[in-house]
């Protein structure tokens, strides 16, 4: 599996069936946590987290739901989708 080490910020751990995504700063720790679905088998396994997060946003946004706007706001998150570049 090969690691791309940091002590704070993002590291990226890639797997034989999927990927995990270290986050951490002073205040939050997570992994998250990508593995092969539905809407994303068409990716190699070194993009499949970006597919799988891009696409999550894409479809979380088209929601249209307040109680997510207000979350990605108070968080400050925002999505908007770019031409691909052929």
């Amino acid at each position: 599996m090969e690691t791309n080490k940091m002590s704070f910020g993002t590291d990226i751990h890639f797997g034989e069936d999927g990927n995990r995504i270290k986050l951490s700063c002073a205040h939050h720790n997570a992994i998250l946590y990508t593995i092969s679905a539905e809407s994303n088998w068409v990716c190699n396994k070194e993009s499949l987290h970006v597919h799988a997060i891009a696409g999550f946003f894409k479809d979380l946004t088209k929601l249209d739901d307040k109680n997510v706007d207000h979350l990605m706001q108070k968080w400050g998150i925002y999505y908007r989708e770019t031409p691909l570049i052929s």
